[in-house]
């Protein structure tokens, strides 16, 4: 029989969040349906459907997301799995395409994932879009170039003050950075914030740290520890679940707090920002072990919509030809500068749709494109006018993979 894809109703809901998880190996228990039914508007959460029994699944958050200049409704797109019965039958693609014309009929201009294997999402359009870092830092070599000295003070919170203070601070910082979306109280309460014993992994529970100064919050660390022994001696972690501060001033105090743990020997964490000034404060930036990932995939449902929500740089133009051979709709030729339009000119420059996703919040520009031998320019100095046209002030980082 043909494979059926649509949302399920209410009482299909949890067999089908079952294929899901059954598709990554995991377990499904009553505290996670409550949770995605709290945070996951039903008619976005898809299943694959063989005889009526689902076979995989696929959705999208409801997010709004900070590109340059602004910020655009966005799909958040998570939950893609099938089955291993029914792998290599079509399926995801269907998934795919079914969800791209959806977010389209919504007026979402934007897709966005983090890729549980990346070399998937390519094929459908998306591109790598904002590359994020991780450090297992050595505690032990860690200081402060020309220190000082500390300011403000440092309180561990419970998860109830949390949800009051921490979305202000998160939201001072979110409207800056390209590549962060808006968190709904849910989103706070039953992930962020939440503290299932399955997601410890042998550490401790969730600690919040809340950085303030004369009395204003300023930053915050969500954090556990890992305690381990060798010998007698601490080799434990402290594993940083998120660290923002709104100025470089505090984000210094907040890593400070993080270094100075007792009974520790390593600060790690998973999603450190390409641009936070941790990196030129330290010391010893090689003792952070930094290491890069592809982290926050993109794909531009319209593109229309999509350079016209954004900003940039300079008053020049160019006309951009664009390919996307699975979004008919977004085929064709645009001029971008003081505005944005469709039209017949001939193009400056050509490439994919999955290309231009990877410079449209920053993170790379046109002259890396070309250095990858990924978009053609056709006319002298296109490539210059283009880098110049989309270069952002920082580049991009999203600091939660959903």
């Amino acid at each position: 029989m043909a494979i059926e894809i649509r949302s399920p109703s209410e009482d299909e809901l949890r067999d089908a969040m079952l294929a899901g998880t059954a598709a990554f190996a995991g377990e499904l228990n009553d505290g996670d349906v409550e949770r995605h039914k709290k945070t996951m508007p039903l008619e976005r959460f898809l299943a694959a459907y063989d005889d009526g029994k689902p076979v995989g699944t696929a959705a999208a958050f409801p997010f709004d997301l900070t590109v340059p200049g602004g910020t655009l409704r966005a799909g958040g797109v998570t939950w893609v799995a099938v089955m291993p019965s029914h792998r290599r039958r079509g399926i995801l693609t269907q998934f795919m395409q079914y969800q791209l014309n959806d977010l389209h009929e919504r007026g979402e201009p934007l897709a966005i994932l983090w890729a549980s294997e990346p070399v998937i999402y390519g094929r459908f359009g998306y591109g790598v879009a904002a590359p994020v870092m991780s450090i297992e830092a050595d505690r032990a070599r860690f200081r402060f170039r020309d220190d000082p000295g500390a300011t403000g003070t440092v309180r561990l919170v419970d998860s109830a003050e949390a949800a009051k203070v921490f979305p202000g601070i998160y939201d001072s910082i979110r409207t800056g950075i390209p590549g962060m979306f808006a968190r709904t109280p849910a989103m706070w309460t039953e992930y962020k914030l939440a503290d299932q014993k399955e997601w410890q992994e042998g550490a401790s529970p969730k600690f919040f740290a809340l950085y303030e100064r004369e009395g204003k919050p300023e930053g915050y660390a969500i954090y556990r520890v890992k305690n381990e022994w060798v010998h007698g001696l601490p080799q434990g972690q402290v594993r940083v679940r998120e660290a923002f501060g709104s100025s470089a001033s505090a984000t210094r105090e907040v890593w400070r707090f993080l270094f100075g743990i007792d009974l520790v020997s390593r600060v790690d964490a998973e999603l450190v920002d390409p641009a936070s000034p941790l990196l030129l404060m330290v010391a010893d930036s090689r003792s952070l072990r930094l290491r890069l990932f592809e982290g926050l995939w993109l794909r531009l449902v319209d593109i229309e919509a999509a350079l016209r929500g954004r900003s940039y740089a300079t008053d020049e133009t160019v006309v951009l030809g664009v390919r996307d051979t699975l979004c008919a709709w977004n085929e064709g030729r645009y001029r971008v500068g003081a505005s944005v339009e469709r039209t017949d000119d001939e193009p400056d420059l050509e490439l994919d749709v999955g290309d231009l996703a990877s410079v449209y919040l920053g993170a790379f520009d046109f002259h890396a494109l070309a250095r990858a031998e990924r978009v053609r320019e056709l006319r002298s100095g296109a490539l210059e006018r283009a880098s110049a046209l989309f270069r952002t002030e920082r580049p991009p980082f999203c600091p939660e993979i959903f």
